[in-house]
């Protein structure tokens, strides 16, 4: 399928700017914070960051193992930390709702979920659940995980006082498609793996905007962040032929695939969504090199984002 280059807003706010220089000066002591994703990239950067300023960090993977190895990396990095490693497995609705199950049954108040994890340009699969993959774990996999956490999410807002924030990783690929709310998994549709990445990104920022339509009154505040283009191993089933593809795409935006961000740049919009005190105000805003930016309307739009969270609630249910 022949895609439009996609547009981007001009100007930056810090591109450079790292995790760690966002944390310089924040404590997080008595503060939870759940983050998926984390056996590398961006999210193994995004929990050490954390931990680094006392956050109590709950490291959540398929591969627990490879989680473990990061946790170990946080405690020798900083000594005082206790990361704990939980599994699931974002791809399998079942596993996500044993997660929750967990962290309800020791009361764990959470009071910063990052949905960090992701899939890109995968050959086309579905999940345990019948999903196609990509949608199935970048979206409904999160949307579950964010549903069923709500209650320990409102329970850390009423605890300390301060409201809780979900983060959610998209990506500026969203601008190239809309999310496709007659077929999204791709059941009449011929398989497009750069159609279905940009849609589970899109619906990634529908969901921030009906989270907080809904939840940022009862004190939780949603965020989707732009983190930037990085080289992760996000990127292992690409080929020479999919980063072709990739730089036309990304034509609206010269040096886009050049000038790529370090991991910690990458990891710097996340971590400022989870802690910056500006943007107590803000909920429901698109973040993008530490910065308030600009999301598609089509993945803005409130009735496109009510019909996508009622659908998704659907798909979801038990």
């Amino acid at each position: 399928m022949t895609q439009q280059p996609i547009p981007r807003p001009q100007g930056t706010v810090d591109r450079a700017r790292t995790a760690d220089e966002v944390l310089d000066g924040v404590e997080l002591s008595g503060r939870t914070v759940l983050v998926t994703g984390v056996t590398s990239g961006l999210g193994a950067e995004t929990a050490r960051a954390l931990a680094g300023s006392g956050a109590h960090v709950v490291l959540t993977a398929r591969d627990t193992a490879a989680a473990g190895a990061v946790a170990t990396r946080i405690r020798e990095a900083h000594p005082s930390s206790e990361p704990e490693v939980l599994g699931v497995d974002l791809a399998d609705l079942e596993s996500v709702r044993a997660l929750v199950d967990r962290v309800s049954e020791r009361r764990l108040p959470v009071d910063v979920l990052i949905n960090n994890a992701g899939v890109m340009y995968p050959p086309f699969e579905r999940t345990r659940d019948g999903f196609e993959l990509q949608f199935g774990t970048n979206h409904l996999g999160h949307f579950a995980l964010t549903s069923l956490l709500l209650p320990s999410l409102t329970a850390a807002a009423d605890r300390s006082g301060v409201p809780a924030r979900v983060i959610t990783v998209s990506s500026d690929a969203h601008r190239a498609h809309p999310v496709d709310l007659v077929d999204p998994n791709f059941e009449r549709r011929t398989y497009d793996k750069f159609v279905a990445y940009a849609q589970s990104k899109a619906a990634n920022v529908l969901t921030t905007v009906e989270l907080e339509r809904r939840f940022g009154g009862q004190g939780v505040h949603a965020f989707a962040v732009h983190p930037g283009v990085c080289a992760t191993g996000l990127a292992r089933h690409m080929s020479r032929d999919d980063m072709a593809e990739m730089k036309r795409m990304s034509a609206g935006s010269p040096n886009a695939l050049t000038n790529l961000k370090s991991v910690p740049a990458a990891a710097a919009t996340s971590v400022w969504g989870a802690t910056a005190p500006e943007l107590d105000t803000a909920g429901g805003a698109y973040l993008a090199d530490c910065g308030i930016g600009a999301a598609s309307g089509h993945a803005t739009d409130p009735a496109t984002a009510a019909a996508l969270w009622e659908l998704s609630a659907q798909l979801t249910a038990p």
